[in-house]
């Protein structure tokens, strides 16, 4: 039960993350409605659970040897896969990718820091 939660926390988590991004980034544009956000985020969790370890454990020493900030990259790679994979998410250039990752995982980390603290759950 606790894998389910955590799976719709994920799903609820990178939307709002990607709906930040469109609304305040420019040359990351989502034209779809609500139900195409809640599918960009179930593609993008699934990216973040099965081929971000990926690309982690294959760029780790670039990782290592950036004191941790080649992640900025690896997060770019999967929003640039999101892009590939959704029809109504568009990327405009590296800049808006660049942006939109670092608001991306800005995001994300505000919301699941704020969700430890509101489930207690065992």
């Amino acid at each position: 039960m606790k894998i389910i939660w955590k799976l719709i926390f994920s799903i609820f988590s990178n939307s709002i993350a990607l709906y930040a991004a469109a609304y305040f980034i420019t040359g990351f544009n989502f034209s779809g409605g609500f139900l195409d956000l809640i599918i960009a985020g179930t593609i993008l969790s699934i990216i973040n659970t099965f081929i971000r370890p990926i690309l982690k454990l294959v760029l780790g020493p670039l990782i290592v040897l950036t004191l941790g900030l080649f992640i900025i990259v690896v997060n770019a790679a999967t929003l640039f896969i999101l892009d590939i994979f959704s029809q109504p998410l568009t990327i405009q250039g590296y800049i808006p990718l660049l942006y939109a990752s670092l608001l991306v995982g800005f995001v994300n980390f505000i919301i699941s820091t704020s969700g430890k603290f509101l489930y207690k759950g065992d």
